[in-house]
């Protein structure tokens, strides 16, 4: 059929462009957002006032769209915060401090640990959680600083981030924008592409360190030296029974979430349900017993905390995605009216009648635009715009839609998430004291080596 492309579509493609850009330039996006959504209202409705209603309109179309994530994430902080003061947290990551042995296997258990607590809790609490308990036994064992740096944070805001499986935050606004029915569909196809990215940054991480520790080998020892004669334990600490039932349950009763998303066939908003009922239950229930009748007082702190860092992460996030709803038909006509048509879908079916694509171009596209858009520091962001142009080629190309989504989302999160731009990795080199721009140059080749590799691999996949 064909399409008539109107200067409503041609201002979506313009600010679409300033987005680019401004992302490149790493500078933040929403300003360009609110001027597209104002400029396309005042095209659409020819009306002042009605292209004012409509940069509000498709805010709301936004943020109810992602309260649902923006909830979940928001309870699991507080559990964590809860966990943490009570010193829950610490109990349940002890077990894996015992098995450190060396600097190889203080490496793989202190990343792989990472990965499991950033699936569970999100990278950003994990960062806390296993730099106080991990980290100082890592160094003990001989892992240098730098490179409990590179583990913590090639598989937490790299590989957890990037695949959340438990959680979905990351997945549910891929599979939204892409148009497609849940967040699982995203996980299943893009299974191999994590595998794939997962294996190829790790491995050459870990070669590249053993190199530079054989290099360097006098500096690192004194720095391992200098930790084992300063280092305090934390067994002195005592602990409630309380903070041992906690961190006895609350693994386990993750653990069942997941059993039951197996058996029961839970997928999309229905598993995010049970994780986030999940963590309010026994956020609650670990603050009461804690503390009694100051539990109400500590429960409302709790959830404060957390929907405020939910706020937070998301806050831009809906104002991007305000915009690039404008490209999807369904979520078009809650924001322009009923008349209202896809933009990206018009733009995706005048571009097929008009430039010959294939899939090798097409899945390079998806994976530099989510690196780019990742130049900002959040990983999120440009989740939209890679969810958008994968339904976008894979109607125009019938390319497989999930996998193309996965490979957006992959490029996007292990750049935008921060592992290997400066400003985006400050916490975990904060934490592990070490130059957040040595940390960037550190996981720079293994990053790069990961997303060219995957990409090469989801050609084949489509």
């Amino acid at each position: 059929m064909q399409v008539t492309l109107t200067a409503v579509h041609w201002i979506y493609v313009a600010m679409v462009l300033v987005v680019l850009i401004t992302m490149a330039l790493r500078r933040d996006t929403v300003l360009p957002c609110i001027i597209g959504l104002f400029a396309i209202g005042i095209a659409a409705t020819g009306s002042l006032v009605k292209s004012i209603a409509v940069v509000f309109n498709a805010i709301t179309t936004a943020g109810t769209e992602f309260i649902g994530i923006i909830s979940v994430i928001a309870l699991v902080v507080a559990m964590s915060k809860m966990m943490e003061d009570i010193g829950a947290d610490y109990l349940i990551m002890r077990p894996a401090a015992k098995v450190m042995g060396n600097a190889d296997v203080a490496f793989w258990v202190t990343g792989i640990a990472m990965m499991v607590t950033s699936w569970f809790v999100w990278p950003s609490p994990a960062v806390a959680l296993i730099g106080a308990i991990l980290l100082p036994v890592a160094i003990r064992a001989g892992l240098p600083a730098i490179g409990a740096a590179m583990a913590m944070n090639l598989f937490g805001h790299g590989i957890g981030l990037s695949s959340d499986w438990i959680i979905q935050g990351a997945p549910s606004i891929t599979a939204k924008f892409a148009g497609l029915p849940d967040p699982t569909v995203v996980l299943k196809a893009g299974t191999p592409l994590f595998v794939v990215m997962a294996v190829v940054t790790t491995v050459t991480a870990y070669i590249m360190l053993k190199r530079d520790m054989a290099k360097n080998k006098e500096i690192y020892d004194l720095e391992v030296q200098a930790h084992r004669e300063a280092a305090a334990s934390a067994e002195a600490r005592k602990f409630s029974g309380i903070a041992y039932a906690v961190a006895a349950i609350a693994p386990i009763a993750f653990i069942l979430d997941v059993v039951a998303m197996l058996k029961f066939d839970l997928k999309g908003g229905d598993a995010t349900a049970l994780v986030g009922g999940t963590a309010i239950a026994i956020m609650s229930l670990g603050a009461v017993g804690q503390y009694g009748m100051e539990s109400l007082e500590k429960i409302t702190d709790y959830v404060r905390d957390g929907f405020l860092f939910g706020i937070k992460i998301f806050a831009p996030v809906i104002i991007i995605g305000a915009f690039f709803f404008l490209g999807s038909e369904s979520t078009a006509k809650n924001i322009l009216g009923p008349q209202a048509t896809g933009l990206v879908d018009d733009l995706g079916k005048a571009l097929a009648a008009s430039v010959p694509l294939s899939k090798a171009p097409v899945a390079f596209i998806e994976m530099l635009v989510g690196a780019i858009g990742g130049l900002d520091g959040s990983g999120f962001a440009p989740l939209p715009l890679i969810g958008t142009l994968a339904s976008t080629f894979g109607k125009t190309l019938a390319i497989k839609v999930p996998v193309l989504a996965a490979l957006g989302q992959i490029s996007s999160v292990w750049v935008g998430g921060g592992t290997i731009i400066p400003w985006g990795l400050i916490p975990v080199a904060a934490i592990c004291g070490v130059d957040p721009m040595e940390l960037a140059r550190k996981n720079f080749i293994p990053v790069v080596l990961g997303l060219v590799v995957t990409t090469v691999v989801a050609i084949f996949l489509m």
